[in-house]
């Protein structure tokens, strides 16, 4: 039902900035929490921020937390991650996710709809 499109990704240095967005399908409602997750190589997919439905409420992952903001655009149907002082080890696939509801898990199982994600590589 709802389609996710990521955009944003690319080559970094260490301690660069990013912004990473993620459209939805028009017409996605507007009751649906929003997040992203990343898997970098060889690794799990791991939790990296949610958004609630109002935009009111962030939720981050412990090894972003502090560096990393995301925040939603209703009117545009977009999310957004933007991302500060880059570390090497923040190299991954970046996924958007969405779920209805109000409750934001950081299982990516408990998650509905996904991006095919976009690539995020962090030099030395």
């Amino acid at each position: 039902q709802v389609q996710l499109v990521e955009s944003g990704g690319g080559l970094v240095q260490a301690g660069g900035s990013l912004r990473l967005s993620c459209a939805a399908s028009e017409r996605t409602p507007i009751s649906y929490v929003l997040g992203w997750f990343r898997q970098p190589p060889g690794k799990e997919r791991e939790f990296v921020a949610a958004v609630s439905w109002s935009g009111r409420n962030t939720y981050y992952g412990d090894s972003v937390r502090g560096r990393f903001t995301i925040s939603r655009d209703n009117a545009k149907n977009t999310v957004y991650l933007q991302m500060s002082s880059l570390k090497p080890e923040d190299t991954a696939i970046y996924y958007c996710t969405a779920r209805p509801g109000i409750v934001t898990p950081k299982d990516p199982k408990e998650y509905d709809y996904w991006g095919k994600g976009t690539q995020v590589t962090v030099s030395s």
